[in-house]
């Protein structure tokens, strides 16, 4: 179809329908989406994804385990040739998660954000090409979001474990930001056996992420948002999921395996303030590697959009524990 058409599929997948439908926003959000999603990049966010110094990335490994992971370099490593092509000149680390995963046909789901503007877009498609320098990724989906180099290791620190210790516990009950990859499985016969992977953004209030003492599980609130419910949707039909924590001052990145379900109502949602709906997610296994990202940021900068959430400290916003 001409790039001016909007997509004459459905948009959204029958997890994603059936949580619209569940909170009567279906038809709405099915509108919405046919004039957000686009099978093509348009040129603004061609030019946003160029200037970017990194960029989120989600896969699945040879076990069809969802891993969220960063790839980085100079601003021009992201370019994009065509309005259907982006080419990335980076390769996951030999100690990431997803190494040796981005293959020809692999699906993949990209998510741009600039921190200090909070500007977002997306892009899901599948790997074309997987070479030396980097990565041609096919554009299947492209839609922005409400506001809200290879790389030398050296002495690098990596611990893995199935449950979380004290200091990955520590750190994630410090964090503010997150983001989770998930995939649904193939609707179609003779397809991959799944597709759609995606990657999204979480954030809040510095201790809005519960960490039970054993470190084997995460209780996440969820808040308002666009109702795409393109995280969740994919739960809906494929519990498996995988979090990346980035350590803004080391360049050290968490990684997290597990499963997600969704608590939709109860004492625990309505007890955080301004949570919509919460996350629990069950740690099946994590790895933390020092220092592996060439970027350093700043101070934070809080979003306005944060003032009317809580955390789990003390209180009624204890989850009801």
């Amino acid at each position: 179809m001409d790039i001016d058409d909007r997509l004459s599929s459905e948009v959204f997948h029958p997890g994603e329908a059936a949580i619209q439908d569940r909170l009567g926003v279906r038809e709405q959000i099915e509108d919405l989406g046919r004039r957000l999603v686009r099978d093509y990049m348009p040129d603004q966010h061609r030019t946003f994804f160029a200037q970017l110094p990194f960029i989120l990335i989600g896969a699945l490994d040879s076990t069809r385990q969802p891993w969220a992971t960063v790839l980085a370099g100079p601003a021009g490593f992201i370019q994009s040739p065509d309005p259907r092509t982006l080419v990335i000149d980076a390769h996951p680390n030999a100690t990431d998660p997803l190494a040796g995963a981005l293959v020809p046909g692999a699906s993949v789901g990209l998510l741009g954000i600039e921190p200090h503007t909070r500007r977002r877009n997306r892009m899901n498609g599948v790997i074309q090409e997987a070479s030396g320098s980097g990565l041609q990724v096919a554009v299947s989906q492209s839609f922005g979001n409400c506001p809200y180099v290879e790389v030398s290791l050296g002495e690098a620190q990596i611990r893995r474990g199935t449950t979380l210790d004290v200091e990955q516990q520590e750190r994630i009950r410090q964090a503010d930001t997150f983001y989770i990859a998930s995939a649904h499985p193939s609707s179609e016969e003779n397809a991959a056996p799944y597709e759609g992977v995606d990657v999204s953004h979480r954030g809040g209030k510095r201790g809005f992420i519960r960490v039970d003492a054993d470190g084997s599980r995460l209780t996440i609130p969820d808040f308002v948002g666009n109702f795409l419910f393109n995280t969740f949707g994919n739960l809906q039909l494929n519990p498996r999921c995988g979090l990346v924590f980035i350590d803004f001052s080391s360049g050290g990145l968490l990684h997290v395996a597990g499963r997600g379900v969704v608590i939709w109502d109860g004492p625990q949602v309505s007890a955080f303030e301004g949570a919509q709906r919460l996350l629990r997610f069950e740690i099946t296994g994590w790895q933390w590697v020092d220092g592996v990202l060439p970027l350093r940021w700043g101070p934070e900068e809080l979003s306005p959009f944060l003032d009317k959430t809580g955390d789990w400290t003390g209180g009624r916003r204890d989850g009801g524990r």
